[in-house]
């Protein structure tokens, strides 16, 4: 394994996912063009960074193009 300051190593896991999530992760590497394990490593990291922000204080807020809208998003 190759390591870094950044990234000392990596880890295999072994993990049951939902049926949800199985779908998710299936369309999301055909749509991207990635491999299943890049879905699941940026959805960890996407969940790492908006738990730090939450834990700053802020929201994560998605905003419609079109009107502008608001919308607060909540991570149970």
């Amino acid at each position: 394994m190759s390591q870094s300051p950044e990234h000392p190593y990596s880890e295999r896991y072994s993990v049951t996912l939902c049926p949800p999530a199985v779908t998710a992760v299936a369309e999301l590497s055909t749509s991207g063009r990635v491999s299943k394990s890049d879905v699941i490593n940026r959805a960890v990291l996407l969940l790492d960074f908006v738990e730090k922000e939450r834990a700053k204080g802020r929201d994560l807020v998605i905003r419609d193009n079109e009107s502008g809208a608001l919308e607060r998003i909540h991570i149970i």
